[in-house]
Order: C-alpha cells, then sequence, then structure tokens
C-alpha cells in the first residue's frame, strides 16, 4: 500500500483580486505544490461573478461560484438576478450560487434588504438545483430562520464563526460548514472548540483569500496554497492526520459541488491516522440502527463498498510493505470474524513481519460459528475491541437488531469475560446514542475484566 500525497481543495478564494495580478500564474504553481488540486472561485458581485467563470473555463483546476455578497445587497435589481441566473446555468463549471447572506457587522445594506435578497437568491440556487455559499456575520439568528425555510438544504456557511450549537443546527439542516486559516490564530479557541464537535465528513476547508492570512503568515497576503496550513491545524484539532483531512474535505467537496477529485476506488486495505485497516467483509450478524453504512459506506474518505470478499492474496496484495504504521486492524464494513479463516491466515502472515492486530467486532462470533472461537485466535490478535453498545438484553436488541435475541446479548457478554484469556487487551466499547446509559455500560464492561472506550455517535473511523 502506497502513501500517497495529499489531494486539497481550497473552497472557498477570491483570486480575481488585484492583489494576484502580478503573480497568477506563479501562485497556482505554489497551490499545486502544496497539494491544492482545485480552487473554487467565489464571486461577490456581478463583475466578480464573470471574473470568477472565466478563470474557471481557462484554467482546469479552477471552479466557480456566481452571487452578490450582502454588502452589495441594496443595488441589486431583477436583472442582476437573471444575471446570476444565467451564469450559473451557463458552464458547467459553475458549481455554486454565492457568495450569498448576512452580513449585520458592517451593515452596508439595510437588514431587511440582505434578507431579502438572500431569501430570492436561495430561490435562485433552488431553481438550479445548486449548492449555496453562505456569508454570516454577526446574524446567526436570522441566517438560520431563513436556511430553516428550506428552500435550499444543501451548502456551506463559509467562515463559520457561530457556536457548536449553530453547527449541530447547520448540519442537521443537510449543510456544511468551513474552516479558514483562522483556525490557527491563537485567540480563536472557539472555532477549535466548534470544530471538535462537528463530524468531519462535513467539513470543508478554504483560505478567503486575499483576507484570513493564517499563523506563521498573517500581514501578508493569503494565497490558497495556505489552505494546507488550515488543514494541518484541523488535523491536529481532530486527532488525525493531513492525509485523513485531505482524503474526507476532498471528498466533501465533491459530494457538494461535484468537484471530482476524490479517489473512489474501493479500498481492502485503508489508512487512517497511523493505523492500518482491513476490510475483507460487508456481511454483518446485526443490523444496528445507528450503522452509518446503511446511508453511505465511505469511512474517514475511503470507499469500504466491496464488489467481492477479498481473498487471503488479495488482502496482502492491498496490505503491500506499510511504513510508519502502529497496527494492522480487521475493520471494514462488516463484521471481520465472519471470515474467521481469513482473519486467522492474514493475521499470522502479518505477526510474522512484526505488525500488531487489532480486531474490532461485535463480540457474537461464538454464536454465528457454532464454538468458541477465542482460542484459534491466541498468539495472533494483541488486542480485541467488541462493541457491546448497550448494558442489557432490550436495549442491545433494540439498537443492535440482534438475529439471536436475547441470546446475542448474552453471548457478547461471554465473549467479553472469555477473551481476556486468550487475547492480551480487551476492549468494551458503546457508541454515544441518544438514550444509552453509558455508565451503566462502562460499569458492566469493567465488571465483565475489559477496559471501556466510548465512541462518539457522530464520528465513524
Amino acid at each position: 500500500m502506497t502513501h500517497q500525497e495529499p489531494v486539497l481543495i481550497d473552497s472557498h478564494a477570491h483570486i480575481y483580486s488585484r492583489d494576484y495580478a502580478a503573480d497568477f500564474d506563479d501562485m497556482l504553481k505554489r497551490a499545486e505544490d502544496a497539494g491544492v488540486s482545485a480552487i473554487l472561485v467565489v464571486g461577490t458581485d456581478i463583475e466578480s461573478s464573470r471574473e470568477s467563470v472565466e478563470l474557471a473555463e481557462k484554467y482546469p483546476q479552477l471552479y466557480a461560484a456566481v452571487g452578490i455578497h450582502p454588502h452589495d445587497a441594496a443595488r441589486v435589481t431583477d436583472t442582476c438576478y437573471d444575471i446570476i441566473r444565467t451564469m450559473a446555468a451557463s458552464s458547467q463549471k459553475v458549481v455554486a450560487i454565492g457568495e450569498i447572506g448576512l452580513d449585520f457587522f458592517r451593515d452596508r445594506s439595510p437588514r431587511d434588504i440582505q434578507e431579502l435578497v438572500f431569501r430570492r437568491f436561495l430561490g435562485v440556487a433552488a431553481e438550479l438545483g445548486k449548492p449555496v455559499i453562505v456569508h454570516d456575520r454577526d446574524a446567526h439568528d436570522r441566517v438560520m430562520a431563513i436556511l430553516r425555510e428550506g428552500k435550499v438544504r444543501h451548502g456551506v456557511l463559509h467562515c463559520f464563526s457561530g457556536d457548536a450549537v449553530m453547527a449541530s443546527e447547520v448540519t442537521a439542516l443537510g449543510f456544511h460548514i468551513s474552516v479558514p486559516g483562522t483556525i490557527t490564530y491563537p485567540g480563536n479557541q472557539n472555532l477549535r472548540d466548534v470544530v471538535q464537535t462537528v463530524s468531519i465528513d462535513r467539513i470543508l476547508v478554504e483560505t478567503d483569500c486575499p483576507y484570513l492570512t493564517p499563523v506563521p503568515h498573517r500581514g501578508s497576503r493569503n494565497e490558497p496554497a495556505y489552505v494546507r496550513l488550515a488543514a494541518q491545524k484541523l488535523a491536529e484539532v481532530k486527532g488525525l492526520t493531513l492525509e485523513d483531512v485531505a482524503r474526507i474535505t476532498t471528498k466533501n467537496s465533491r459530494d457538494l459541488f461535484g468537484i471530482d477529485l476524490w479517489d473512489q476506488s474501493v479500498k481492502i486495505a485503508y489508512r487512517i491516522r497511523n493505523s492500518m485497516y482491513l476490510n475483507i467483509t460487508n456481511r454483518c450478524s446485526n443490523r444496528c440502527i445507528f450503522c452509518a453504512k446503511f446511508d453511505d459506506f465511505t469511512v474517514k474518505g475511503h470507499n469500504l463498498l466491496l464488489d467481492s470478499e477479498p481473498s487471503f492474496e488479495e488482502v496482502m496484495a492491498a496490505v503491500g510493505q506499510p511504513e510508519g504504521i502502529d497496527e494492522v486492524v480487521f475493520c471494514g464494513y462488516g463484521e471481520p470474524l465472519i471470515r474467521l479463516d481469513l482473519v486467522k491466515q492474514v493475521s499470522a502472515a502479518l505477526k510474522a513481519r512484526g505488525y500488531r492486530i487489532r480486531i474490532n467486532t461485535d463480540g457474537q462470533a461464538n454464536l454465528v460459528h457454532g464454538r468458541d472461537i477465542l482460542p484459534e485466535l491466541a498468539g495472533l490478535v494483541d488486542i480485541v475491541s467488541v462493541s457491546m453498545n448497550a448494558p442489557d438484553a432490550a436495549t442491545y436488541c433494540r439498537l443492535c437488531n440482534t438475529p439471536f435475541g436475547e441470546a446475542g446479548f448474552n453471548g457478547v457478554c461471554n465473549f467479553i469475560r472469555a477473551a481476556s484469556t486468550h487475547i492480551p487487551q480487551v476492549v468494551a466499547t458503546a457508541v454515544t446514542v441518544p438514550g444509552v446509559d453509558v455508565d451503566a455500560c462502562r460499569t458492566l464492561a469493567e465488571s465483565l475484566g475489559a477496559e471501556f472506550r466510548v465512541r462518539e455517535y457522530s464520528e465513524v473511523g
């Protein structure tokens, strides 16, 4: 498995600005060298929207958004809507309506006019089926009230400046938030706190250049290459690698704007942080109500929807000779111990190379195979992480839809209790599904002799 350079997308840039006239091509080359493979050029009025489209048509790595900033709302006429509509429909490189929204900080246009214009541009976006790029400065309540009206249900609040509660509502409505270079500012702990609470699957990165230059370049002109600095800080806050953040936010930009740079190939072996995961089956004995695969077979930007179950040779070829790996984890979008023989064969081969082996499991393998399989894992597996998910059989049956009924929960508990005899480290986990008594889960796990770990409901992988 080769280690690839990150592919980043700057989801919000104003590079038609005169600030770039003297070194435009050099600026694009610096972006390319930094791993920025696409830039979304966002208009703020008729003229800059037209320039955005022209740039997108000229350069293959550039895309355009067209709209009118709330600062200019008082000058918007019916003709302006027609011009923006025509531009948006005239080119496949125009992927969004924006920058539109509300700005109650500078109040350069009357607030009632700003709201009227915002609503009408949302209508244009709905008519054309385009996502929106929303400007919101000191207008959180009114922006949310208008978005709740539901004309558009996909877009991004760029340079997000709200709190965690607002971010949760934004994403629940179907929108993304975008993180600029301000996440690097020492005084902007609020934004770092927000991104800790938001699923990475709902986050984009941007520069908003030439504004909001990140550390360590504050005081100079911002440019698309610096989106890498925002991504690096986002990775630090989320406990991910730069490669993880690049892959995920590139997929997010594909999903939102149709900028298709995401590697869609199905993964048998895939990296998250410093772990290599093995995706060997999509089958599972449970149908957990919180399982994300019923909506999307991607985990941290990796496509895990298998066309067929891989053989030993295919798994080992996918693994290759990885470097910088702390552990190999059997955990795809299915229950790995359903394929017990393959798990044993691959584990033996990888243990011989010196790798640490972990299995993430639902703990029902003994029920599936009709025997105690734990002795067969002795010496092959260093850690087993069992999805316990509930403190009692009734809750487990409700959440996990086990085919074994109450015996399913009892089987999980017995598996956890017995695992420590054969495997050095045993961890029981629970997802923070609303209504689950996590403290009761912890007590049960410890009574079974296992460590306990909480898994966030909104984060997969």
